[in-house]
């Protein structure tokens, strides 16, 4: 479950003392636009540490590395990748820079005896990276990818707007290209952490193009993210009606169900399965669950 991803940075002992508590599904350790580069050295060494030491329970963590081009991709997985580590999460990501990561990853796994593979959560925040959208998703160990609003703004020369219009193409290529490829598609975080309202029609769009969740930059941010990401108390009703018209046409032998004057077929019944599926994995119970 990735409905908030909290970004944390690397070099800030306090909030990474605290990155479990926050309540988000997942924290990504950043070691890169967080971090200047005269605190890259310590961010690194701190960030090992803290993931050598601490213990997350059910909290997934990540870490954002500094891209190849920087000179310091190689000490930041050095430094970062262990069995704690769910994915790197690699910026400003393309193919090319993708298969260059997918050595180095499998190089140090080896070297370190890792009982796991590390996945990886690139983040789409180019033209090229949107271009080549669809081979990220189906690139071996991607788990997900990640819309990075600010800097694909730059890369195309445009403003970032709170309407976020501009953006309405890169969030669902990435979107469908994730469905299709059966990974979560993370939505781009909302730089405003005082705007409530806004922060939540901004989840809202993201949801209703297929997001799954949505990357933030502040705890303040968790807690609409986490909801609006969920399924409300009317799509649960919704999804529960549906399942149990379904079951009884079955049990009388039935080859459809209608609910309300419209006909419940077989792609209406497996949406409602996965509202209800994706309910209990957010604790909201299952389809036998009262309102």
């Amino acid at each position: 479950m990735r409905r908030s991803l909290l970004f944390i940075p690397g070099n800030n002992p306090a909030m990474l003392q605290n990155a479990d508590v926050f309540g988000a599904d997942g924290i990504i350790l950043d070691l890169e636009d967080a971090v200047t580069v005269a605190e890259k050295d310590a961010a690194r060494e701190l960030v090992k540490e803290y993931l050598n030491t601490w213990e997350f329970g059910a909290t997934e963590v990540m870490v954002r590395v500094n891209g190849l081009s920087s000179g310091w991709l190689g000490d930041d997985l050095d430094a970062v990748l262990g069995d704690k580590l769910t994915a790197i999460v690699y910026p400003k990501a393309d193919l090319a820079s993708l298969r260059e990561l997918d050595r180095i990853l499998s190089e140090l796994e080896r070297r370190k005896g890792l009982a796991k593979r590390i996945g990886v959560v690139p983040i789409v925040e180019s033209a090229t990276g949107v271009v080549e959208t669809d081979a990220i998703a189906t690139f071996p160990r991607v788990g997900g990818i990640l819309l990075g609003g600010e800097d694909f703004t730059a890369d195309m020369e445009i403003v970032r707007t709170r309407e976020g219009a501009e953006l309405a193409y890169p969030r669902a290529k990435i979107a469908i290209a994730c469905r299709a490829a059966g990974i979560d598609a993370i939505d781009t975080p909302f730089a405003d952490v005082a705007d409530a309202a806004a922060l939540e029609r901004d989840a809202r769009v993201a949801k209703s193009l297929g997001f799954g969740g949505k990357a933030v930059i502040h705890p303040n941010q968790i807690e609409i993210v986490n909801r609006v990401f969920a399924p409300d108390v009317t799509e649960l009703r919704w999804a529960r009606r549906v399942v149990a018209a379904a079951a009884d046409a079955r049990k009388k032998g039935l080859g459809a169900s209608s609910l309300d004057g419209k006909m419940i077929d077989r792609p209406v019944e497996l949406r409602a399965a996965k509202i209800l599926e994706r309910a209990a994995a957010c604790g909201l119970g299952g389809p036998d669950d009262e309102e």
